[in-house]
């Protein structure tokens, strides 16, 4: 008699003990977090403060030369032609990308202020996702501005002419900002109720959902399909407008040296964004023995190297702004 008690005193401790961890399950799988950590870089303190310097030179690099550009063009009238003025859009995407996520991240390094809200990582990652369609964008339209230049001449104006700028310039970013709208609309619609904390150190959309606890199949279609009708379809129709050009230059005999110079930079600054943007995208969706490290050093290059490099790119190979740049920079070395 005494051992049933038992017996039966044991069964129901067990029961409770399922019937508690069924109801832990389920509050879990109903309970979403909107706070989250960002991890960033792993290791000790004092390595994340090391960091610090060059990614903040970095920083101060990619405002100060974007910023130069764009002063430098804006205040020439010599420098309003269109491919100028596309060179100086250009200069304020590279400027205002790295604006979206390197000041937490730096802050984070330094002092680890790591925490977001669901909505502040949402709203980064529209800005960022969005503004890197800008940047390929802005290239397309770079080559068709050298399209007609080279190939069609005679009608260059009529291209080229402000209201059929506007139509194709709102005609894309529209396209793009539906896209990018759906993918943090999905996003949001997830509950993460495993974790909150985005291994990352920025909000990055891969990093993000697959803290969801609910399948994320139709996320990375979502993202896919955006990437292919934006990223992919502009450096498609950019490649097909080079390779026009280069036959049309050839085939008059005596290509311009000047007009080659133009499409060889153009084609550099899409190179530098393109190789970085897709390790960046296949790091994430290959499965490999990559760290979390080596993917944030991806990711965070895949954005802030190109604004970088893209201006002294620019400065170096286009002969009219690095004119300008020496004229500024022996201004200010005259200057008490």
């Amino acid at each position: 008699m005494t051992y049933s008690i038992q017996q039966w005193n044991l069964e129901c401790v067990f029961e409770s003990a399922t019937l508690c961890s069924k109801m832990s399950e389920y509050a879990a799988r109903n309970i979403s977090h909107t706070d989250f950590i960002l991890s960033g870089f792993s290791g000790s303190r004092e390595w994340k403060q090391l960091l610090f310097i060059p990614f903040f030179l970095l920083f101060v690099m990619s405002v100060t030369a974007n910023s130069m550009i764009i002063f430098i063009i804006l205040s020439h009238r010599a420098l309003h032609s269109p491919m100028y003025l596309l060179i100086c859009v250009m200069a304020f995407v590279d400027l205002v990308i790295p604006i979206f996520f390197v000041p937490n991240m730096l802050l984070n390094l330094l002092f680890n202020w790591n925490h977001i809200s669901l909505m502040g990582c949402l709203v980064q990652m529209f800005c960022i996702l969005f503004f890197q369609t800008v940047q390929t964008t802005i290239l397309l339209w770079m080559a068709l501005d050298r399209f007609y230049a080279i190939c069609t001449p005679l009608h260059y104006n009529e291209h080229m002419r402000f209201s059929a700028f506007l139509k194709f310039v709102i005609i894309l970013l529209l396209r793009n900002a539906v896209f990018i709208s759906a993918i943090v609309g999905l996003a949001r619609s997830l509950s993460y109720c495993q974790s909150n904390e985005i291994k990352h150190c920025f909000c990055e959309h891969m990093a993000l959902v697959t803290l969801a606890c609910g399948p994320i199949y139709v996320n990375s279609v979502v993202g896919l399909c955006a990437a292919f009708f934006t990223l992919a379809a502009d450096v498609l129709f950019i490649v097909f407008s080079y390779v026009r050009i280069f036959v049309s230059l050839f085939k008059s005999g005596r290509p311009s040296q000047k007009a080659l110079s133009t499409c060889i930079t153009h084609i550099i600054v899409m190179f530098v964004g393109l190789i970085f943007a897709l390790t960046s995208f296949l790091s994430y969706r290959i499965k490999n023995d990559m760290s979390s490290n080596s993917h944030m050093t991806i990711s965070t290059m895949y954005l802030l190297l190109p604004a970088c490099l893209n201006p002294i790119i620019y400065g170096i190979r286009t002969k009219e702004i690095r004119q300008q740049v020496i004229k500024v920079m022996k201004c200010g070395k005259k200057s008490p």
